[in-house]
């Protein structure tokens, strides 16, 4: 079955994990995309992950994160050869997605305005930290100091212990899936005016969105929202200590919260609006604080999903990968037999969503750095003699 972006090639010259991202989503949706490195100084997250072995061998878990489905092409864009490649590529692409410093491509001759005249249908997508405008449009950052600069931090943790990063990288996961929505959405735009589009993406803005609720709150109030780690402006939706560990409530709304009160044999404790839930806090908190302990979270999650009530047991990794949920959703994509440049078996992850058909799926390995460039020179014409030459130039 035909997948969405079937047909579509992406030109990827980004690094690390928000600009891989982007593209790795429409590849795992049918589109052609090339990954272009340095021959000399790749993708960082070659070398970054949990397993050195692979990091000596620029096949870290970082990168083979988000490299299924991508081509590999080793291209020195400082040198005429390399760049000259560059614009043959991106004459018969449909999309770039660039997160180098802001306007460190235009300084190339490959900005915007220069590839535009060259292919005015390409989709140019420039992810950065801040902006390609602004007081800080020239600045640069990596997911942490994102949290740090757009209040995430501040918002993160306990009152005794705040700022705290999130434990993953979420605003960088969270712009490459931002970027994958508007490149869609740019490619689909282009089938009714036939013309390209530029994509101006920053992790500020996606970390602003990441906290909208909380936006919307302060900009009303101007009231600045505060660290309440486990805890919820409603006990009933916070964690408690059960007898074996935590067990996070998620009685959330009044039905919810009825449900709650009368599995757990308090019915008086419900409350007929919020305003009274707020004001009960600290009594309804004492209360279900001692009730938890009764029983182990695993007991407490059983016994209130039964009942409709919204509840989890607080697990590690591994114990949510244990999840037969997890496999029941083929959430992983898996190598069992290892792949070019990883010995022994990995999976990756996929998508976040299901099709009824021609849906997201792993069909190559992640690439060894330039494992390609041959055969993409050849397709864009390069004769053996050029090629030779693009090597001595080291511009491959």
């Amino acid at each position: 079955m035909t997948r969405p972006f079937e047909g579509i090639r992406i030109v990827d010259a980004t690094h690390v994990l928000a600009g891989p991202f982007a593209a790795y989503q429409l590849a795992l949706l049918g589109a052609e995309v090339v990954k272009v490195e340095h021959p000399e100084e790749p993708d960082q997250s070659r070398d970054s992950g949990g397993d050195l072995a692979l990091n000596r061998r620029a096949m870290g878990t970082y990168f083979l994160t988000q490299g299924a489905n991508k081509r590999s092409l080793t291209l020195d864009l400082k040198t005429e050869g390399g760049r000259a490649v560059m614009r043959r590529l991106l004459a018969r692409a449909d999309v770039l997605v660039e997160n180098y410093r802001p306007g460190a491509f235009a300084a190339l001759g490959l900005g915007y305005e220069e590839v535009s005249r060259l292919n005015p249908r390409l989709i140019y997508c420039s992810i950065s930290a801040f902006g390609q405008e602004g007081p800080r449009g020239g600045q640069t950052a990596y997911d942490h100091v994102i949290q740090a600069t757009s209040g995430i931090m501040a918002t993160t943790g306990t009152p005794e212990v705040s700022p705290l990063k999130f434990g993953s990288p979420a605003i960088d996961y969270a712009t490459g899936t931002m970027g994958a929505f508007a490149l869609a959405a740019a490619l689909f735009q282009r089938e009714r005016t036939g013309r390209g589009q530029r994509i101006d993406l920053a992790m500020l803005d996606v970390a602003m969105m990441m906290m909208a609720s909380h936006l919307t709150a302060y900009l009303r109030t101007g009231k600045v929202p505060r660290p309440n780690g486990n805890d919820h402006l409603y006990a009933t939706n916070s964690a408690y200590r059960a007898r074996d560990g935590l067990v996070m409530l998620g009685a959330s709304n009044l039905r919810q919260q009825r449900r709650l009160w009368a599995a757990l044999g308090h019915p008086e404790m419900a409350k007929t609006n919020n305003e009274a839930r707020v004001a009960d806090r600290e009594r309804e908190a004492a209360l279900l604080g001692e009730i938890m302990l009764t029983r182990t979270a695993d007991e407490w999650e059983a016994y209130l999903q039964a009942r409709r009530v919204p509840a989890a047991r607080v697990r590690r990794l591994d114990e949510a990968m244990a999840d037969p949920q997890l496999a029941s959703r083929h959430l992983v994509h898996r190598f069992p037999e290892g792949a070019p440049g990883v010995e022994g078996p990995f999976g990756v992850p996929v998508a976040a969503f299901r099709f009824a058909h021609g849906g997201p799926r792993v069909d190559s390995p992640p690439p060894p750095l330039g494992a390609d460039t041959e055969a993409i020179l050849g397709e864009l014409g390069y004769s053996r003699e050029e090629i030779a030459a693009l090597r001595a130039e080291r511009a491959i």
